[in-house]
């Protein structure tokens, strides 16, 4: 602490990423990366982009990408926004649609960087309980609120909330934004995008880090009503106008123009997926039902960090969170199938 320091940081509590751990040929099952590489094609064009260019500053408004998300959803450019990765995406979103004095509402197990940004930007909170199958329970967030923001498939249960039910959720909150974030909606359900014509007060916001395997990028974007992607550009042209660098915009453009690909690699995440799913089974484990790259696992008769830390001193890493209802879950990545059977064989071993 320093008498330096403006005094709200004092009070901040910060965001723990995931370990990024230094040590050669572990198995890393922690973070959610895609275990398969970007797309060839999209590599290719970042590759083209190294050159005398470089010495120019990028397009401020990253045309080319916002084209490519347009043409891949079926809406307009007025409707897409992007930014450096969907955490800046949310920050901005969080500052310019969520201070309305009201408690902002979203799930109790969720994404643990929704208190980080109410704690940065001052923004009361109000974090409802998930049923007892950790599920969003929709009619719980009909109540007076600045807002709702909530993760599909939700992280880290990796439970997937319907269409149908996201859409009572808009219809029970007309006067507030309600933000779907659909990390990892591509491995398993139906995006919300699909209603963005018929609902002003939604946004909904992705990443290119998980099934367009781009998360060194850093890369994000958020899709709805032409007037709340406005409020995004009038933030971000305060405060960082060039949020992605040319090699960014033109690798994450390809990586949308590449469908071929994507759908490859997430078709392979989603069946290594269920065959986790059923070993883990085997082997006793209890696992919610997953739409994302990852499992939430729990054995009855074994301590999640005593699990964890079997599995570290065998040369893999798994996630595990300390919060009370969920600290006997482990979150697992999907991997390669090599990785997973080292996973298993970490396990047998005890």
């Amino acid at each position: 602490m320093s008498k330096f320091w403006s005094p709200f940081v004092k009070e901040l509590v910060p965001y723990v990423p995931g370990e990024q751990p230094k040590i050669a040929n572990l198995v890393k099952l922690n973070t959610n990366e895609n275990p398969y590489g970007p797309s060839p094609k999209a590599i290719a064009a970042m590759q083209a982009e190294l050159g005398d260019s470089l010495r120019l500053y990028p397009d401020p408004n990253s045309d080319r990408l916002k084209q490519a998300v347009a043409e891949h959803y079926g809406v307009t450019t007025a409707q897409v926004f992007v930014g450096n990765g969907s955490d800046e995406v949310l920050a901005h979103i969080f500052h310019g649609l969520f201070q309305h004095g009201r408690p902002l509402l979203f799930p109790d197990v969720t994404y643990s960087f929704y208190p980080v940004y109410c704690g940065l930007y001052g923004i009361p909170f109000e974090a409802l309980p998930l049923d007892e199958q950790f599920q969003i329970r929709v009619e719980d967030y009909a109540r007076p609120n600045a807002g709702i923001i909530f993760p599909n498939p939700n992280a880290p249960t990796g439970c997937l909330l319907a269409l149908e039910a996201v859409e009572r959720l808009l219809q029970g909150s007309p006067d507030s934004v309600v933000v779907v974030d659909e990390a990892y909606i591509d491995f398993g359900g139906q995006s919300a995008i699909a209603l963005v014509d018929r609902y002003p007060n939604l946004l909904v916001t992705q990443t290119l880090s998980k099934s367009r395997s781009l998360a060194g990028l850093r890369v994000g974007l958020a899709v709805g009503h032409p007037d709340l992607i406005e409020a995004l550009e009038r933030i971000k042209n305060s405060f960082n106008s060039y949020p992605l660098d040319r090699m960014a915009i033109a690798g994450a453009a390809v990586a949308f123009e590449d469908k071929p690909y994507f759908e490859e690699t997430c078709r392979k995440v989603i069946d290594s997926r269920e065959w986790v799913v059923s070993e883990l089974a085997k082997r006793g484990f209890e696992v919610l039902p997953s739409a994302a790259n990852f499992v939430f696992a729990r054995h009855p008769d074994k301590d999640a960090a005593g699990i964890a830390a079997g599995l570290r001193e065998k040369g893999v890493i798994v996630r595990h969170f300390k919060q009370a209802r969920i600290a006997q879950f482990l979150r697992i990545t999907i991997g390669t199938p090599e990785q997973n059977q080292a996973l298993l064989d970490a396990l047998d071993a005890g």
